[in-house]
């Protein structure tokens, strides 16, 4: 990846000449450029991303699927059980019980912040205006020990009981070579609701011309968490018609039946 002076993107960071939405423009055209290309990005239609995360001594298989129109799934092996979570056809999102171990709709609340978060594939800077999205600078700080641009990211807002909430993230670019090293979202609900979340990426590869994290930590305000290492990433892969689709679990049964 380019690699661009300090001292340069300093000047060009404080300088009194250049307004903060200036600034904002230089980070993310140096950060396209550096990963690939926003052509490059927008060619993308979809992933396979195969992974593994170690979680209470388990090292954890999984397969993820993300398509640019918002369709998604994560396949994970558990002691021998295969689950699909975060199932998402465009319109029904859907998941395996962990106690039946049956396909299991979501509610009309996760299934409508889900259809709102249609747009950040592949990546939420790409296209931001026609997304509803909206970014701004803050300034420089520290982040993972390395200093960094802190850029505010506010999505579409996302329901909590009801309530609309704000939807923001800040992202935080190293200064030497503009790729994000660490994201921090506030979380909306349940036990942790009010803490932030944090995602530190590192280990960037190359695959097709781009460049993507092959290592995610997910922690909390603590720094304890669970660390994503990506073994291989697939572009615009080919997938059955249907494959997203909620099963016919009554028709399945009565297939089972007739073996």
């Amino acid at each position: 990846m380019k690699k661009v002076l300090f001292a340069t993107l300093l000047l060009f960071a404080t300088g009194s000449s250049f307004a903060q939405t200036d600034t904002l423009e230089m980070i993310l055209d140096t950060y396209f450029e550096n990963i690939g290309g926003r052509e490059a990005l927008s060619a993308v239609e979809g992933y396979k991303m195969t992974a593994e995360m170690d979680f209470q001594g388990m090292t954890i298989p999984i397969d993820q699927y993300t398509m640019k129109d918002g369709r998604s799934m994560t396949s994970v092996s558990v002691m021998g059980m295969d689950m699909k979570q975060d199932v998402f056809d465009g319109e029904t999102l859907w998941g395996t019980s962990q106690m039946t171990m049956q396909p299991e709709k979501a509610d009309a609340e996760t299934t409508e912040n889900k259809k709102r978060s249609i747009g950040d594939f592949p990546d939420p800077f790409l296209n931001m205006e026609e997304n509803g999205f909206s970014a701004e600078y803050v300034g420089i700080e520290t982040a993972d020990g390395t200093e960094c641009f802190k850029v505010k990211l506010t999505m579409k807002p996302q329901l909590v009981d009801g309530e609309e909430k704000d939807n923001i993230m800040y992202y935080y670019f190293d200064t030497e070579n503009f790729v994000p090293l660490v994201a921090k979202q506030e979380v909306m609900e349940g036990p942790a609701a009010g803490q932030m979340m944090l995602t530190t990426y590192s280990d960037y590869q190359e695959v097709d011309g781009i460049y993507f994290p092959f290592s995610l930590k997910f922690s909390g305000e603590s720094g304890e968490g669970q660390t994503l290492v990506i073994k291989e990433i697939e572009l615009n892969p080919e997938l059955e018609e249907g494959f997203f689709a909620f099963p016919d679990v009554e028709e399945e049964e009565e297939e089972e039946g007739e073996e």
